[in-house]
């Protein structure tokens, strides 16, 4: 799977999205401008020593992340969509993409995707989950279409044994 972030602002968030992204085996793709710089402690402490696993690519812009993904089925996960996210099917290859924290992803880029705009549902009041936790949600759910396919299906204990 691959999940995109447009214009990411909080280091933190990224970094706990770098972090599940390594942790299953996904790709994550920045999308200029950047909130913070990639060199931010808090961005690597919430990464941990996950960043050595992570296959990770920069853009300058929506327009480079298109050009250089010419055939992307790209889901925009926003809360303005009227479809579930556990109402579309996901394939291996495809691309998630979530907007900044303080405005996420613009209602111009959004009219281009109305068929694979997704939404997790909330109390109305609710604006939106935490960015890091809305990635969560939506790729574990992708992943689980895909029965979690080489992922370790099975937890072991440390002194014991099942």
């Amino acid at each position: 799977m691959n999940i995109v972030l447009l214009e990411p602002e909080i280091p933190q968030n990224a970094g706990n999205i770098a972090r599940t992204c390594a942790a299953t085996k996904s790709t994550l793709h920045l999308i200029k401008p950047l909130g913070f710089s990639t060199e931010d402690k808090y961005l690597k402490r919430a990464g941990l020593d996950y960043w050595k696993l992570l296959d990770i690519y920069y853009y300058e812009n929506f327009n480079d992340f298109l050009e250089k993904n010419p055939l992307a089925t790209i889901f925009m996960a926003t809360t303005k969509s009227k479809k579930l996210y556990t109402e579309v099917e996901y394939h291996q290859n495809d691309f998630i993409m979530f907007g900044k924290e303080s405005a996420g992803i613009p209602e111009e880029i959004l009219l281009d995707y109305k068929q694979t705009a997704v939404r997790i549902p909330m109390f109305e009041e609710a604006r939106s989950l935490n960015l890091s936790n809305a990635v969560a949600v939506v790729l574990y759910e992708a992943l689980r279409q895909q029965n979690f396919n080489g992922l370790l299906k099975q937890g072991q204990l440390h002194r014991h044994t099942w």
